[in-house]
């Protein structure tokens, strides 16, 4: 089972009562609207892709991103593979977000940790060179967090999917020991279970002065739970599922892009520009 994509729900409480939420920063006076952002606890947690959709897809870490949002009773369930969209499990998460329309999405992915301005650094490369360099700072953009890349497709001969989970916080704040144990146990076959809250972002530069103009669709899962999981996995080279809630009414996409998720999501990984098959 490489993804299990269910019905949209209604989760959350309201925005007030919630741990996390999408929302924007005030503009600056004469300007147009403010940053984007995911929140944590009421402070900017990350600075997302810009209103705009022509502008670069972005996730870049802010100072409200220090602590971890994993649920202690959920542990014991979370330790094995997770079979299906468990209902327990995404009501208990559910409880940290504002309330809206989720889609969840059981999923199977083998991460790969980037560190910015490293190989495979998707904002080094295939921003790069659809975007250019950042126009001020003569740079590419910074996300100020590693990451992992998990999957990749063609989404047709214009537009391309590219998959990325994002931790709250940094691998090097994880405890040693415990990315140790999760990747003995996942040599000897453990595939465990993380969860996250996600957002698709589709992106398009406005004019064509690049040297591969076609659109990014950004699947981001900005990870909730399972931040030792996925550290072990990605040094074990090994697979972890992944539970995730897609925020239906905070993406940057149609309604109708994020129904080919599902179908997307379920293709064979091929890298841009070269349609080969992992």
């Amino acid at each position: 089972m490489n993804v299990l994509v269910g019905d949209p729900r209604r989760l959350g409480v309201p925005a007030s009562e919630a741990r996390l939420r999408f929302d924007a920063e005030p503009p600056k006076l004469g300007t147009g609207p403010g940053r984007r952002v995911l929140a944590v606890d009421g402070e900017p947690a990350f600075e997302l892709s810009f209103w705009c959709g022509s502008c670069q897809f972005l996730f870049r870490r802010l100072e409200g991103a220090h602590e971890k949002l994993s649920l202690e009773s959920m542990r014991e369930r979370l330790a094995g593979q997770l079979p299906d969209l468990d209902g327990g499990v995404l009501d208990a998460f559910g409880k940290l977000l504002p309330e809206g329309d989720y889609l969840p999405m059981l999923l199977s992915v083998e991460p790969h940790l980037v560190v910015p301005g490293q190989e495979g650094d998707y904002f080094s490369h295939e921003q790069v060179a659809t975007w250019g360099l950042d126009a001020f700072w003569g740079l590419p953009e910074y996300p100020h967090t590693p990451y992992y890349r998990t999957f990749e497709t063609a989404v047709d001969d214009e537009a391309h999917l590219y998959e990325f989970v994002v931790p709250m916080v940094p691998p090097t704040w994880n405890d040693r020991e415990r990315v140790e144990e999760y990747a003995a146990q996942m040599d000897r076959g453990l595939v465990a279970t993380a969860v996250a809250v996600s957002t698709l972002d589709v992106c398009l530069p406005a004019l064509d002065r690049s040297t591969d103009h076609y659109t990014h669709w950004g699947l981001t899962h900005f990870l909730l739970d399972g931040h030792h999981k996925l550290e072990a996995a990605a040094s074990a080279g090994r697979p972890v599922r992944l539970l995730s809630l897609l925020a239906l009414d905070d993406c940057l996409a149609e309604a109708g892009d994020k129904d080919r998720l599902a179908a997307l999501r379920s293709q064979p990984s091929v890298i841009r520009g070269t349609r080969r098959a992992e």
